[in-house]
């Protein structure tokens, strides 16, 4: 027999065949094709390889070249080990930081003149507590540390006497104030100073009236916060259907994240949380869906398994953080103990009205995202109807990406606003996830406008309802409106009505 010049091998179940070139028969002159199969006929989608080889002798592909095939048939391999590297990455760059995170039992402060906002040098601030005693005074900025032994109630009081004339504390019953103190943590401790002179009495009556604009313009920039976190939460609703219980580490996220670039790699302030909200969108919305969530959606995964994954994850980010930032609340150096601003009746400080004009600014590029630009209208047709959005030549899956990245850059600033105004701990985002939800279902789920007017409602009552109840019950007054509206209108107040049959 004549040395075949072609041979047809199959990738995955080896059927070979051999196809010698065409035999001419001089004598009738017809063409023979002989053709030898070892399993039947030649399926579709063989490669062809030329060469001479002696009849039964098969020649093998290089297992390179194989691996190399396998490569492109399944090309998620190749990104899913790319994300796990980066992921391992960022991990250990927080684990090897974690030793410099770590913080000594302490109290801190900043004594600042009201007026001019300098810190005011040579105040005497005592600590005593647990059989422990000891002074510090105020440096040249204001600025006062205590180191404590350990855990334990300790009482601080500010030296008066040390003043500069003229000024004296702005409530004169709060020159001393006693406060809790955990192992690793290191609190700050604010006296506020004014220009000494005691103010008349006032009726209850008059004082709380004279507390409602304060009282709303906080509440307005807390309705802010949640706004912020808020949308996102929406959109990925209303896009997917998944009720992520996991978004309050997405807030979490962009709080750490720039305190570790302001604090521990020593940038400045406004450029640490830009990177912070950056990274934020990237690895809490990109990373986040591609890895985990897609997986999911391609495979069928239902609505309830998927929440339950996300309480999950939730879980796992929260001690995460837990494990490397350790249980203490940090605050930013750069604006600590922040004079106020008097606009009218109404006391502000810089950084909350600076985070809140950005707050607002982004909240408005939102809105004009999804009303205005082909993208944002892609999104709303996605959340309206997937299937028919589909049908029109959208491409859902990359819509949903965008909202996901969009949702955790926003949620991620929402944490940093939260980080200026008490703090950043590990348990931020949940401790605020509730309030977040509750402005979500009250504006109507999966609408970003239902949303924001939700939070901006939730954020102001709950600040006023302090006027009627303690301090400490005043998320429940919140929560309670939040339940009687919704007996009146179920779908919330920007929301649809679900046709039923």
């Amino acid at each position: 027999m004549k040395p075949a010049s072609n041979i047809i091998a199959a990738p995955s179940s080896a059927i070979l065949v051999m196809l010698p070139k065409p035999l001419i028969d001089e004598a009738d002159n017809h063409v023979h094709e002989h053709v030898c199969c070892k399993e039947g006929s030649v399926p579709g989608g063989f490669q062809l390889m030329t060469g001479s080889m002696s009849d039964g002798a098969l020649r093998e592909r290089p297992t390179a070249a194989r691996q190399a095939d396998a490569r492109r048939s399944n090309p998620q391999q190749g990104w899913r080990r790319g994300f796990a590297f980066v992921l391992a990455a960022f991990a250990a760059l927080l684990m090897t930081v974690a030793p410099a995170l770590a913080a000594d039992t302490g109290l801190k402060g900043t004594v600042k003149d009201p007026a001019s906002g300098t810190g005011i040098a040579g105040v005497v601030i005592a600590v005593a507590g647990e059989g422990f005693s000891e002074s510090a005074t105020t440096d040249a900025d204001g600025k006062w540390t205590v180191a404590l032994p350990g855990s334990g109630t300790f009482t601080i009081t500010i030296d008066t006497s040390t003043l500069p004339s003229g000024l004296g504390l702005a409530d004169p019953e709060r020159g001393t104030t006693s406060v809790n103190a955990f192992d690793g943590q290191t609190k700050t401790i604010i006296f506020p100073l004014g220009d000494g002179s005691a103010a008349a009495p006032e009726s209850e009556a008059a004082s709380k009236w004279s507390q409602i604009p304060q009282l709303t313009v906080d509440g307005i920039i807390f309705g802010i916060v949640i706004a912020l976190a808020a949308v996102g939460l929406s959109l990925v609703f209303g896009t997917t259907k998944l009720t992520n219980f996991a978004h309050g580490e997405l807030i979490a996220l962009g709080a750490l994240l720039t305190f570790f670039f302001s604090s521990i790699v020593g940038l400045p302030l406004v450029l640490a949380i830009i990177i912070a909200v950056l990274v934020s969108a990237f690895l809490g919305g990109w990373v986040q869906n591609r890895v985990l969530w897609k997986q999911l959606r391609m495979r069928g995964t239902g609505l309830i398994a998927a929440l339950v994954v996300s309480i999950g994850l939730g879980f796992f980010l929260r001690y995460f953080f837990l494990f490397v930032f350790g249980g203490q609340t940090r605050q930013f150096n750069e604006f600590a103990g922040q004079a106020g601003i008097d606009i009218g009746p109404v006391l502000i400080t810089p950084k909350d009205l600076i985070a809140s004009i950005v707050g607002i600014i982004l909240i408005g590029l939102t809105t004009f995202w999804l009303l205005r630009t082909k993208a944002g209208k892609a999104t709303r047709a996605v959340a309206d109807n997937p299937a028919l959005a589909s049908a029109s030549g959208i491409e859902v899956e990359k819509v949903i990406s965008t909202v996901w990245v969009l949702g955790a850059g926003l949620a991620g600033f929402s944490g940093v606003m939260i980080g200026l105004q008490s703090g950043v701990s590990w348990y931020m985002g949940f401790q605020i996830l509730l309030l977040v939800f509750a402005g979500t279902v009250l504006g109507g789920l999966g609408t970003a406008f239902g949303a924001i007017l939700g939070s901006l409602i939730v954020g102001v009552l709950i600040q006023l309802s302090t006027l009627v109840i303690p301090t400490e019950l005043k998320y429940v007054g919140a929560c309670v409106v939040l339940i009687l509206i919704l007996l009146i209108r179920p779908e919330g107040i920007l929301g649809r009505r679900e046709r039923i049959g």
